[in-house]
């Protein structure tokens, strides 16, 4: 694969719109992510797709991200080079198609990712392969309205463990285009939620 050079030291970073991974993929921050795409794109790749969402978070229509800056974030050392870790870690968000090039400065991300392609599952531990097919068989015994009810509440609990207020949490479902009484009844679950962990912890 011929890799992409990026000459700026500043890279555009916008959202790759697709109306039905918007809705229903994965955040980068979720478990599906870190269980299996982590082990098809590597920890780097997985932590930058996770910092990229939590600014598509703050700034939905895209920002202005510093390379040499977020490759020494990541723990990549210095940017320079197109074979240095970072680039690479870049590439693969491209090679996987997670984000797209758009000119020589700029770079659409996905803000969502999707499940992952059979070709894909064949790259993974035989472990992981049976877990994942115990996911899917787990999945089709699932209402489609009851996995988007779940995912909701698993984001809502996700944003308010990251320090999000409740009022902030359900704007950003709706931003993400969950119906507002689905957005709503997440943002009470995951509340709620909280508030029983917390309640343990002190406990015990």
């Amino acid at each position: 694969m011929t890799l992409i050079a990026f000459e700026s030291p500043v890279l555009a970073i916008r959202p790759w719109e697709d109306e039905v991974l918007d809705h229903l993929g994965f955040d980068p921050r979720s478990p599906y992510v870190e269980r299996f795409w982590l082990a098809i794109v590597g920890p780097s790749t997985t932590w930058l797709l996770r910092r990229i969402a939590a600014c598509f978070d703050a700034t939905p229509e895209g920002f202005e991200m510093d390379l040499g800056e977020t490759a020494r974030a990541l723990g990549l050392g210095d940017r320079s080079g197109r074979n240095s870790p970072f680039f690479r870690t870049l590439n693969r968000m491209v090679q996987f198609e997670l984000a797209r090039p758009v000119g020589a400065a700029e770079l659409q991300v996905m803000r969502r990712l999707p499940a992952l392609t059979r070709r894909q599952t064949t790259r993974l531990s035989p472990a992981l392969q049976a877990s994942h097919e115990r996911w899917q068989a787990d999945q089709l015994k699932v209402p489609p309205g009851e996995v988007i009810r779940r995912r909701s509440r698993q984001l809502a609990l996700s944003l308010l463990e990251l320090g999000e207020d409740p009022e902030e949490v359900e704007r950003q479902l709706l931003r993400w285009r969950y119906h507002p009484a689905l957005s709503r009844e997440a943002v009470s679950w995951a509340v709620e939620r909280q508030r029983q962990a917390m309640a343990v912890q002190q406990a015990g």
